[in-house]
């Protein structure tokens, strides 16, 4: 019988992405509404309020996301250009590095060697990419998808509460809004757990906790500098 085992971490990239963009679309709309809506304003400058910060939002985690990992893939970059270079200069030294590496790994030393000779005749900068530097085809960084993904979700996850406040006007609006959102974030944390392999409930109480906090002090804010509608 074979086993055929289905790992989590090729998802890390997009996943992180995601999670983030539609935990922030939740909670940064929702609170906006709650804000907004507890200094009395009326439904429309509600609405327009959450609107604009969906706008907003979906602009600010698009660039964020995609300057923030390009960041990160000039310094991925940068690491491997140095190595190809030291590759191309000192072959043997590279070599000795590498064995080294896997000889501190559990491999004998005349093993690690032969391992590190066999993995560099195949691909080089490869080996010392994902066993020296850390870098792997799996992690490494995608700044267009990190954006794409970070946008689309926050978008998503700002018109369910800005949804809610248009269904839901009223005295009611701030309740609907606060409890739909934090089950909105309950779910999003429990799924995006079971997407990466970990609890579900540790998943959903976490974003939930920061959910309500953020919504909690917000709303705060809107009594103390609230105006008469």
């Amino acid at each position: 019988m074979t086993q055929h085992e289905t790992h989590k971490s090729h998802r890390v990239g997009w996943l992180r992405a995601a999670v983030l963009g539609a935990n922030d679309g939740i909670v940064s709309t929702a609170s906006l509404i709650i804000g907004v809506a507890a200094a009395n304003a009326t439904q429309a400058n509600i609405l327009l309020a959450g609107f604009a910060g969906l706008v907003a939002g979906a602009m600010s985690m698009a660039a964020g996301e995609y300057v923030s990992v390009s960041s990160q893939s000039d310094t991925e970059n940068a690491d491997l250009a140095l190595e190809k270079k030291s590759l191309e200069n000192n072959i043997e030294f590279e070599k000795d590095e590498l064995a080294k590496i896997y000889h501190d790994r559990g491999l004998d030393p005349a093993l690690a060697r032969q391992v590190a000779e066999q993995l560099m005749a195949h691909d080089a900068l490869g080996a010392h990419a994902r066993d020296e530097i850390g870098i792997s085809e799996t992690v490494s960084a995608l700044p267009v998808q990190a954006a794409f993904y970070s946008a689309g979700t926050f978008t998503l996850g700002a018109a369910l509460p800005l949804i809610v406040a248009w269904v839901i006007p009223g005295r009611f609006l701030i309740t609907a809004v606060a409890v739909l959102s934090l089950a909105f974030l309950g779910v999003l944390g429990g799924l995006a757990a079971r997407a990466g392999g970990a609890s579900m409930t540790i998943g959903a109480i976490r974003v939930t906790f920061w959910g309500a906090l953020a919504m909690g002090l917000t709303a705060a804010v809107g009594r103390l500098f609230g105006v008469v509608a």
